[in-house]
Formats: structure tokens, C-alpha cells, sequence
């Protein structure tokens, strides 16, 4: 079982490692162009927009392993 959980693991790992490549050349180059303080706001914002679905997923996760654990004591 630990096997084929961690054969799948690394298949999923493989199979999304080109979607890491697909950096966009004309966002790197306006965002290198633009001041420091531009610089500073895309940051800012992708770190805006990255917390939602965190958190999203972090209360997910949170809720399926006390749901789990109870489930387990009965």
C-alpha cells in the first residue's frame, strides 16, 4: 500500500514539474520593468491572492483529520 501511494506521489510530482516552466517572458520583462515600488505591490498581491485558497485548503485538511480521528475512536 505505502508503494503505490508513493509510486502515485511521484507520478503526480512528474507529470505537473512542466507547469513549473511555464513562466510568461512578457510578465517577467514588464514586471522587471517596472520601480522598485511596482516591484514591491505585484509581490504584495500575489501573496493577497495566494491566501484565500490556502487557507481554503488548510481549513479542508484540518476539518477531514478531526473528522477522521473521531470517526476513528467510535
Amino acid at each position: 500500500m505505502k508503494l503505490r501511494t508513493s509510486m502515485f506521489v511521484l507520478a503526480l510530482t512528474l507529470w505537473a514539474a512542466p507547469a513549473s516552466a511555464q513562466g510568461c517572458a512578457m510578465c517577467y520583462s514588464s514586471a522587471m520593468g517596472a520601480s522598485q515600488m511596482g516591484q514591491k505591490a505585484l509581490s504584495r498581491a500575489v501573496m493577497v491572492l495566494l491566501l484565500p485558497p490556502v487557507g481554503i485548503m488548510a481549513s479542508i485538511l484540518a476539518f477531514a483529520f478531526r473528522y477522521g480521528s473521531s470517526h476513528d475512536e467510535q
